[in-house]
């Protein structure tokens, strides 16, 4: 054994001499001149262009603390805060989904409250934004520029995605635009972190930092798997782990926005929770993962469907589903009146269900999307035509107009209006006054609108 240690530690001594002593150019690269070294300079040549930076300004209700010397005026029933507008700035990424269109999607949470959008191209151009429509429950935006040339980034399934496969993300953390990182896909279907409304993020160890929120991780062909949204550090710096909405959701929210302006969130009509070691115990269950169903609630999707309580879903459309959370995020983000196949188990055999999805009695969407003098007011598509007013907010701007819940906007100058996206449509296009025809009971009215 002595005999041979010494032999090797006289061959490493040889060779350590060789190397000290031949001369810089004399050594044997790692790659010779005619081998190409592995690089993803190629890839993101082409993926680089579609992320583009974003840049708000606008103004947020900021409630302050009253002084105590001021409540002294006010007595003791006075108010213990008070409301003002603040400006504010700030940095995002965006990721160009559809060239022709000029569709940028980015995170909610990017331009909430902007007054003022402007997207920034890789080749330096600029151009300001339109927002479309939003989905704070899951963080997805959509904007539009008119632009010529743009470059789009093509969408991957990420329902295929597996972890340990390769991603990189691309943004503008901290506002130094065009930067990219690489790592893996370490999670798949998170939830419960309450970052969202709806989680099912998929995890990554590339680096992503503040100002990479609506940039783009995609995998090694370019094609983008998800939307970076949020990190988990400490003071918000990067510890490599970082969350990323999955392009098939984001896609299905983007779908609803464009079709019907606003976001038609799918319903199952369940109540249940996550399968754990103590229900699988008790019910003799053959998974230790899945969604089970408490309750089926009657006049739903899911008892048009034939679920029953005490079923567990293990899958839908053929992807496992490990959580009630990811159910939750995966039937709310696909929408109203799409179909779903769940596989389910029942009295120990497996089975699959097809399932139309309902409307939530949830969804509405903010009438300042729509126009500005709307503010104040939650609208819906009504079930027989036009908008249905919902709610509206005392001392706010719809309020100030006229506007009452239960109202229904049935026409815009004369034309009429089947549902929010057509509302949208026929104000943006306007010039000056919009005559507003309201149906109120059995009464016509006109509201007028600038």
């Amino acid at each position: 054994m002595n005999k041979k240690l010494s032999l090797v530690g006289a061959a490493v001594a040889a060779s350590l001499m060789l190397t000290a002593a031949a001369p810089a150019e004399a050594r044997i690269p790692f790659f010779s001149n005619q081998q190409e070294m592995p690089t993803l300079a190629p890839m993101l040549e082409q993926a680089t262009p579609a992320v583009v930076h974003i840049s708000v300004e606008g103004s947020r209700e900021v409630r302050q603390r009253l002084p105590e010397a001021f409540r002294y005026f006010f007595g003791q029933r006075g108010p213990n805060e008070y409301r003002e507008e603040r400006p504010f700035k700030g940095l995002g990424s965006g990721v160009v989904i559809d060239a022709s269109k000029g569709y940028i999607v980015t995170n909610n949470h990017v331009i909430q409250d902007a007054n003022d959008i402007e997207v920034r191209l890789k080749d330096g151009r600029t151009f300001k934004a339109k927002k479309l429509g939003a989905d704070p429950e899951s963080d997805i935006a959509l904007l539009q520029i008119e632009a010529k040339n743009l470059v789009q980034i093509p969408l991957a399934n990420s329902d295929k995605i597996r972890v340990g496969d390769f991603a990189i993300a691309i943004g503008n953390p901290f506002g130094l635009e065009q930067t990219v990182t690489s790592g893996i896909i370490s999670a798949l279907g998170r939830g419960g972190l309450g970052i969202e409304g709806l989680e099912d993020f998929i995890q990554t160890d590339a680096a992503i930092n503040s100002g990479n929120s609506g940039g783009a991780l995609v995998n090694l062909r370019g094609e983008l798997i998800g939307i970076n949204t949020a990190i988990l550090g400490p003071n918000g710096g990067n510890i490599g782990i970082g969350f990323a909405i999955p392009a098939n959701m984001m896609k299905n929210l983007v779908d609803q926005i464009v079709e019907h302006g606003e976001i038609r969130r799918g319903s199952l009509g369940i109540r249940g929770q996550d399968v754990n070691s103590e229900l699988t115990e008790a019910m003799n269950l053959k998974v230790s993962r899945g969604a089970f169903v408490n309750e089926v609630l009657p006049d739903s999707a899911a008892a048009a469907a034939g679920l029953k309580s005490g079923d567990v879903i293990v899958s839908m459309n053929g992807n496992k589903i490990s959580s009630f959370i990811e159910l939750r995020a995966k039937v709310a983000t696909l929408g109203a009146g799409r179909e779903a196949t769940l596989g389910i188990l029942r009295d120990g055999s497996e089975r699959t269900v097809t399932v139309t999805l309902r409307q939530s009695s949830s969804a509405q969407v903010a009438a300042n999307q729509i126009h500005p003098m709307l503010d104040g007011a939650e609208l819906s598509n009504n079930d027989g035509g036009g908008v249905k007013i919902e709610t509206v907010a005392s001392n706010s701007a719809a309020a100030q107009i006229g506007l009452l819940p239960d109202d229904v906007i049935v026409g815009v100058n004369r034309q009429r209006i089947a549902n929010l996206a057509e509302l949208r449509t026929v104000l943006e296009k306007r010039s000056g006054v919009a005559a507003i025809n309201i149906q109120r009971g059995n009464t016509n009215l006109y509201v007028l609108i600038r």
